[in-house]
């Protein structure tokens, strides 16, 4: 009997394992980070506004190109969301309008249950800020990217998301003039209005326009995720600039903004445990759960920004502060729980996700969500 030559044999053998060692290694590392790279540009960025504030005529250049570029990123956000994939969302209504829930019901509740926090935690300006955030809508990235990984309903997520957002750009105003008051720099309709040009039209010029451009896009999504990216700096260093100039940042000591941390810490906990436990009493599957525990958790810091800075003017860096920090512990902590989620005995039976949703999660990151 001819016997077999190893010299043919191993050769296959060791490139699988180095290729798929290798790709464990590319999954894996991004974990090891304590923080997520983008959280150290944006505080680089506020740093940058610290030591070199824009002033004068540089302020009203830096002001006037932080609106263009979020101008620009909204329609960006409408021409990448699909019209037909919106429309084959809204079948799962119970799913959204509990993520809607979450985001615009149950968290300014809690936002304003954290009033009796004020003075002993937090300062009233730390408190506007936090109540702000909770009235700020769900992100789209980040819990797109914690859904895939976790095997939950994707296409759900991508729907959740955007329907959140969408919709923030009109409730997120509204409720601010209904609980911050004179707290948010003067709320008026002349604020509504300017979201509303600044936002929401831009997005709708983005959704007209997506037949004839929504392939460009798709090419050169690396490309533009970098302007995602770079707009959201631009405005972190315009409104931190006018706060550097204000001299608010003399109001913000060490020990209130380790109350802050630690208040924003039960609320996320609050929220993480109310979507999955909740969920569950609602009878809904465990796909649709992951989808709600990572949508209906999150506030977007891509969305409330730029909100922030017309409500709020030369507060905005105060406003903002909160909404930062929630923003890097939501992606630490849900970054957790998706890859436990992962490992959970249900997943070994939940079928695996088409290309096409595979393709959406790896193309969107949880860095400006």
């Amino acid at each position: 009997m001819e016997r077999a030559r190893p010299d043919l044999v191993r050769p296959t053998r060791p490139t699988y394992r180095t290729e798929q060692w290798s790709t464990v290694k590319r999954l894996k590392w991004p974990s090891r980070l304590p923080i997520d790279p983008y959280i150290l540009l944006l505080l680089g960025t506020v740093g940058l506004a610290a030591l070199f504030p824009a002033r004068g005529t540089a302020a009203d250049v830096a002001s006037g190109a932080s609106t263009a570029a979020i101008a620009f990123l909204f329609f960006l956000y409408g021409a990448r969301l699909s019209t037909r994939e919106a429309l084959e969302g809204l079948k799962h209504w119970r799913l959204h309008g509990t993520v809607l829930a979450c985001t615009f019901v149950v968290f300014p509740l809690l936002g304003l249950a954290a009033r009796g926090l004020e003075p002993v935690f937090l300062t009233h300006d730390l408190y506007t800020g936090l109540l702000f955030l909770t009235l700020v809508p769900s992100t789209i990235q980040s819990s797109i990217a914690f859904t895939s990984i976790a095997r939950g309903n994707v296409p759900a997520a991508i729907c959740a998301g955007s329907f959140s957002s969408l919709a923030g750009i009109v409730i997120t105003p509204l409720l601010a003039a209904a609980l911050l008051g004179n707290s948010g720099g003067g709320f008026s309709t002349d604020s509504l209005v300017k979201i509303v040009l600044q936002l929401l039209v831009p997005f709708l010029a983005g959704q007209v326009l997506r037949r004839w451009i929504g392939g460009f896009i798709t090419r050169h999504k690396k490309v533009l995720g970098y302007v995602d990216r770079g707009s959201i700096l631009l405005v972190v260093y315009t409104a931190f600039s006018e706060g550097m100039v204000q001299g608010i940042w003399h109001q913000v000591s060490p020990v209130r903004l380790a109350g802050l941390l630690l208040v924003e810490a039960v609320l996320l906990a609050v929220m993480l445990t109310l979507t999955w436990y909740g969920t569950k009493a609602l009878r809904f599957g465990r796909e649709d759960r992951i989808a709600i525990q990572f949508a209906g958790s999150k506030k977007s810091l891509a969305s409330g920004l730029p909100m922030a800075g017309v409500l709020f003017g030369a507060h905005a860096s105060l406003a903002v502060l909160p909404l930062m920090l929630f923003h890097q512990m939501q992606l630490m902590v849900c970054a957790v729980i998706a890859k436990r989620r992962a490992r959970d005995p249900e997943a070994a039976t939940t079928p695996r996700r088409s290309a096409a949703a595979s393709r959406i999660a790896v193309g969107t990151g949880t860095r400006s969500g």
